[in-house]
């Protein structure tokens, strides 16, 4: 967690919660797991960090911050007070942006009602396959100024990606030494889809035995689309 990160589609991390618990296949070779486990750590304890409420407000200078880069805001042992701790905060730091990002997307639509949504704030959901598109439905519940999904790491083909509702999507394959491959046309027929239907499509990365390994280049060019920022309404799709 800091004010830097070699993630492409953000400029910081910020974790008032660490450690998460194993819900669908994504989930297999967690990157945040090695990193837990690497310093001796269990990443299966959930831990709650009120210390670190106030580090975005001690931030000046905006900037776009993935919040909870080693865990779940929306996991089940998190109370829902807490949560709405982390959403006074966002708040509160009114000059960020901040991209939330989850699969427990059955609870996320179940307090989404209960929490104030500010316009810095995007909500995503993870969908690594075919199987889990029904998050995109909990997700389309969710009074967020933009709303993402994170298809990563891919694992399989989505030929038919609802976008309906649907501001931004993420794609990228996965990385370490047991990462499985990502078929080339997978991501093409989803940059396919997100062209057409005028969302924005950011390639991540191909994956390798480090998320650089592989690089990000496809037919040629980097896709580094952003979604319309309702403050400012100012857009680059591709």
């Amino acid at each position: 967690m800091g004010e830097h990160t070699a993630i492409e589609w953000t400029d910081s991390t910020w974790n008032p919660v660490t450690g998460c618990t194993k819900v669908s296949p994504g989930c297999k070779y967690c990157y945040a797991e090695r990193l837990t486990e690497r310093f001796g750590q269990r990443f299966n304890e959930i831990r709650l960090h009120p210390e670190r409420l106030s580090l975005p407000i001690r931030w000046r200078r905006p900037r776009r911050i993935f919040v909870n880069s080693m865990s779940d805001l929306f996991h089940e042992q998190v109370p829902e007070s807490f949560i709405q701790q982390v959403f006074a905060v966002m708040a509160e730091a009114r000059w960020h942006t901040f991209q939330v990002l989850t699969k427990r997307a059955a609870r996320l639509a179940e307090v989404a009602g209960r929490l104030d949504w500010p316009p810095n704030v995007w909500q995503g959901v993870s969908v690594e396959n075919a199987a889990y598109v029904w998050r995109i439905r909990h997700l389309r519940g969710v009074p967020a100024a933009i709303r993402f999904l994170s298809v990563e790491p891919l694992l399989g083909p989505i030929r038919d990606l609802p976008l309906e509702g649907i501001d931004w999507v993420i794609v990228g394959g996965e990385s370490g030494p047991r990462r499985r491959l990502l078929d080339p046309a997978w991501v093409r027929e989803i940059r396919d889809q997100c062209l057409a239907e005028g969302v924005a499509f950011f390639f991540k990365q191909w994956g390798g035995a480090t998320s650089k390994a592989g690089g990000r280049i496809l037919d040629d060019r980097l896709w580094d689309g952003m979604p319309a920022d309702p403050r400012t309404r100012e857009s680059s799709l591709v």
